[in-house]
């Protein structure tokens, strides 16, 4: 899905989202007031298209050229990345590990903060349930941004990973100025 530049609210935070992975990499950028949330863009990267013979330095110079790129075209305030699983490969969970890597650096080189969520802990935020499948993740997406038609499934997990971060943002400030207000 593609979208103009949107002005940013006044009052909304701008989060970028993303979904690491060595051969696709899913990004997508939302703004949220804290009640609502709305699309500004989502795409992806593909490493995957790059020459056979590209080694893994070359693929993980492009997923940080890339979200370089973003984060100064939508200039968001805040990063959500998912964290990587343990999965029974050792090499698939360490390749992951290192685009995970090249995306954080992307965001770290630009002064962002960066959070972290489990897989888990976006579905449970976005479905409510842990173990959701991707087509759960995709139907939630669309209708919690009011979006028509279909994302890819990096495009949805990266979504996802930014909701994730405007819900429990929310949580967590309301949490702080209820404590803040409780002491004082």
């Amino acid at each position: 899905m593609q979208n103009k530049i949107i002005a940013k609210k006044d009052n909304a935070i701008r989060i970028l989202g993303i979904d690491p992975g060595l051969q696709i990499t899913g990004f997508g950028v939302i703004e949220s007031d804290g009640r609502s949330s709305r699309y500004i863009h989502s795409g992806n990267i593909r490493a995957n298209s790059l020459k056979s013979d590209v080694g893994m330095p070359q693929k993980l110079g492009l997923i940080f050229r890339k979200l370089t790129e973003v984060v100064d075209e939508y200039q968001p305030d805040e990063v959500a990345v998912e964290e990587v699983f343990i999965s029974r490969n050792a090499s698939s969970s360490l390749k992951l590990g290192h685009a995970r890597g090249a995306a954080v650096c992307a965001a770290v080189q630009t002064h962002l903060p960066v959070s972290e969520y489990s897989a888990r802990s976006v579905k449970q935020a976005i479905v409510g349930n842990g173990a959701a499948n991707k087509e759960q993740i995709q139907h939630m997406v669309l209708r919690l941004l009011g979006l028509r038609g279909t994302l890819q499934a990096d495009e949805a997990d990266a979504l996802a990973v930014a909701l994730c971060h405007a819900h429990t943002s929310v949580l967590v400030g309301s949490q702080r100025a209820s404590y803040s207000r409780n002491v004082a």
